[in-house]
């Protein structure tokens, strides 16, 4: 029989944060810092909201835009935390989580062969999404020495003939790092030069400590050649009810609802009717999330310091990048060897690119107690192996 698969799905790994998820599930006692998942339950205005919705009877199909509400609500979320005003009617797209974001814009973009320049290390689909629309990731890799931040240098001189598109995501996963605004303005001003689109997740936008955030499309002329991909699963602590959403644009938004229709229909009803009633009604809520995450994330980062896996300081999303090269061992191997003895689940950071070796990433979107107890067993762990 013939080789049915496509040979650019072949090419791509399986995801090695969900291979960890995916072992930690089966044992018994394990403290999971894999999985960027908050412990936190979604604000109860957004719950009752969908309970009410369910009960109401509305189950049905929506828009394949998403509710008008919901986008007359994100327009407003927006226009409310970055001043930039977007359309309801063309201008924003509700998803199926930015994951579906993410697919639809690459395909929306890409022609065989096309080059998207993707700083590393950086959330896997990345990589995995241009290289499934026919794509080809240009990789850069980004280091602590920097902060894990890229330069505008650096994108400059991996632009090509075949270049389309710059995707960045910050606050970045896994390493935690931010872009000041200084820095996303160098990568504004190449993409202008240079005529290209740019992609920007920023999924993790509300999670970010002591310093603001940058909406990209608020820089200089970058609004028309923007798509900023955002959502509430993670402020919000809504992983599973998959909401997301595109704003960009009227041209790159079409053409990314046109997949969306023939592909998804619509994304779930009641999550969009829960988010459009009560948004602002949850944001005491985020706001108490954001403050135990930073509480958990001063312990984390100190706690791999004094073991001597060296972190540098994470100041968005909800993740640490530690260096693991003083217990010995390869990252596959800390990652493996560290689940099986104590019972702790990280992620090696070769899941996220080659920049990625020599690290793991670890989440702090678990308990504060939880994460005391994980750093007493990385401990021991480092006692023997360290």
């Amino acid at each position: 029989m013939r080789q049915f698969i496509a040979d650019r799905v072949l090419s791509v790994p399986p995801s090695g944060i969900r291979r960890f998820f995916d072992i930690s599930a089966t044992m018994d006692d394990v403290i999971s810092l894999g999985i960027g998942e908050p412990d936190f339950v979604t604000p109860p205005p957004i719950v009752q909201a969908g309970i009410a919705s369910l009960e109401a009877g509305e189950t049905h199909y929506t828009s394949n835009s998403g509710t008008v509400e919901l986008r007359r609500a994100i327009s407003d979320y927006l226009k409310r935390l970055y001043s930039i005003d977007y359309n309801p009617d063309n201008e924003i797209l509700v998803t199926v989580g930015v994951s579906e974001a993410l697919y639809l814009i690459m395909t929306a973009l890409l022609n065989p062969g096309d080059e998207v320049i993707v700083p590393q290390p950086c959330f896997g689909a990345y990589t995995a999404e241009v290289t499934f629309a026919t794509g080809v990731p240009v990789i850069i890799d980004t280091s602590p020495a920097r902060d894990f931040q890229v330069t505008g240098e650096e994108i400059e001189a991996a632009i090509t003939p075949r270049t389309k598109a710059i995707l960045i995501g910050y606050p970045n996963n896994p390493t935690g790092a931010i872009m000041t605004r200084e820095g996303l303005a160098e990568i504004a001003a190449i993409a202008e030069k240079h005529d290209l689109i740019v992609i920007s997740d920023e999924i993790y936008d509300r999670l970010i400590y002591g310093v603001e955030h940058t909406h990209f499309a608020t820089l200089d002329n970058m609004r028309e050649r923007t798509v900023v991909l955002g959502g509430f699963s993670k402020s919000h602590a809504m992983t599973g009810w998959r909401l997301g959403y595109a704003v960009g644009p009227a041209l790159l938004i079409d053409a990314m609802r046109k997949i969306h229709q023939y592909t998804i229909m619509s994304a779930p009803t009641t999550a969009q009717i829960a988010v459009a009633t009560m948004l602002p009604n949850a944001e005491d809520a985020v706001a108490l999330m954001r403050t135990e995450y930073d509480r958990r994330r001063k312990l984390i980062v100190s706690g791999f310091n004094s073991l001597g896996l060296t972190c540098f300081e994470p100041r968005g999303a909800f993740y640490c990048f530690p260096n693991i090269g003083a217990a010995g061992m390869d990252e596959t191997a800390f990652a493996e060897t560290l689940l099986s003895e104590e019972r702790v689940a990280v992620v090696p950071g070769s899941a996220f690119g080659a920049s990625g070796v020599g690290y793991v990433r670890a989440c702090y979107a678990t308990s504060y107690d939880k994460i005391e107890e994980a750093l007493e067993r990385i401990h021991r762990f480092m006692q023997r192996h360290g």
